[in-house]
């Protein structure tokens, strides 16, 4: 399974430590899910692992290793740039969150998984459905599909999103 995870998913897996994504690093620990980073969105969470997250700011020794997690973890976007014939996507309210939709269609993702608002009010768009979801963390973890690929019984993901046994 091709997964993208928003800066916000990304903060609660590395330095939150949230519950909601266990689901997913148990998925990916398996090897039954994948993740993908471009280098905008990488650079959008170098830049809030500057911010005041909780009260506090994480130092600088905080920060590079929360990055060298997300890097040990995510595929980089262009290892997976495929020819693909979504030309237009739907325009997010906020334009920031554009970024994440993009490398959602650019790696083929099954799922773009938030919590922001603006991109979960484009998952119940009727016009033209998107060739991903888009689901929080908990609804990913509730979705049959992931389920049957986070299993131990499932085939191990790779590159190509095709199970190996």
């Amino acid at each position: 399974m091709r997964l993208v995870l928003d800066t916000n998913v990304w903060l609660d897996w590395l330095v939150f430590a949230d519950a909601g994504v266990a689901p997913i690093k148990k998925a990916v620990a398996r090897g039954t899910a994948g993740i993908f980073i471009s280098a905008a969105c990488e650079t959008e969470l170098i830049r809030v692992l500057g911010y005041a997250l909780s009260g506090r700011t994480l130092d600088a020794a905080a920060q590079a290793s929360a990055l060298a997690q997300c890097r040990a973890i995510a595929r980089d976007a262009q290892d997976c740039a495929e020819p693909h014939d979504i030309a237009a996507l739907p325009r997010c309210e906020d334009p920031n969150d554009q970024m994440f939709l993009e490398l959602a269609r650019d790696c083929r993702a099954d799922a773009l998984i938030t919590k922001d608002r603006d991109l979960l009010a484009l998952a119940t768009r009727k016009v033209k459905p998107l060739p991903f979801r888009i689901l929080t963390p908990r609804e990913l973890a509730r979705s049959d599909c992931f389920n049957a690929w986070a299993s131990p019984n499932s085939p191990r993901w790779h590159a190509t999103g095709a199970g190996v046994d």
